[in-house]
């Protein structure tokens, strides 16, 4: 018998603390922008962006955060792995596309027309 294994996720409090201070600062930073309305626009920007990015600082000291940016980084590692095409490949398959298009194209017009004479000519005997 296979034991498949289990994925456990540890949550510290002090993470737990550190993703609800995030939301919070997040709330707190759309409610500034409305709370300071009367205020000048660019003092209302200020405390909105201001307080956002003091929710992604916070964000991105918990653990949710460092393994996010992990992530972001394994992504682009591998995208440098990624073998592009050159100009002229990128160029000869995007004609292919389009040339496969145009013929599925050309196929599904002729048969609508077939079936539509076959149709209406044939079987139903009305005439145009």
């Amino acid at each position: 018998m296979s034991t498949s294994p289990q994925v456990e996720t540890v949550s510290t409090s002090a993470d737990k603390a550190k993703l609800a201070g995030s939301v919070l600062l997040l709330l707190a930073s759309i409610f500034a922008f409305y709370y300071f309305g009367k205020q000048d626009l660019w003092l209302r920007v200020a405390a909105l962006l201001g307080l956002i990015a003091a929710a992604v600082a916070l964000f991105f000291t918990s653990e949710p955060g460092k393994q996010l940016i992990a992530f972001g980084r394994d992504a682009v590692r591998e995208v440098k792995k990624v073998v592009w095409p050159t100009r002229k490949e990128a160029g000869q398959m995007t004609g292919y596309v389009f040339a496969f298009v145009f013929v599925m194209a050309l196929f599904m017009w002729l048969t609508d027309k077939a079936l539509e004479w076959a149709l209406y000519d044939l079987v139903l005997g009305w005439r145009r």
